[in-house]
C-alpha cells in the first residue's frame, strides 16, 4: 500500500473514533493534520454512521460513495490523498 494511503487511512481510522468536538485536537503521532480531521469529521458522522465499526476501507469506501454530499473540505482531504 502506497504510504500516503497507508497515512490516509489511519487518519480515517482515527476520525471514526471520535466526537466532532476532537477535530479541533490532534493526537500526537497519529497521521493527518488537526485541520484534515476536522474536515471530514462531521461527514463520517453523518454519511458513514453505520459503518464506522467496520474498518478503515469501508469508511473510505462510505465518504467516496457519498462524494456529492460530503463537504468540500472534506472533498478537498480526499483529493489531496489521491482518492
Amino acid at each position: 500500500m502506497k504510504e500516503h494511503m497507508r497515512k490516509f487511512v489511519l487518519a480515517l481510522a482515527l476520525l471514526s473514533s471520535t466526537t466532532a468536538a476532537f477535530g479541533q485536537q490532534q493526537i500526537q503521532g497519529r497521521p493527518g493534520t488537526a485541520q484534515e480531521q476536522a474536515a471530514c469529521n462531521r461527514d463520517v458522522q453523518r454519511h458513514c454512521r453505520k459503518v464506522i465499526d467496520q474498518g478503515d476501507f469501508v469508511i473510505l469506501a462510505c465518504l467516496k460513495e457519498n462524494r456529492a454530499h460530503i463537504s468540500a473540505a472534506c472533498d478537498q482531504v480526499l483529493k489531496s490523498h489521491g482518492q
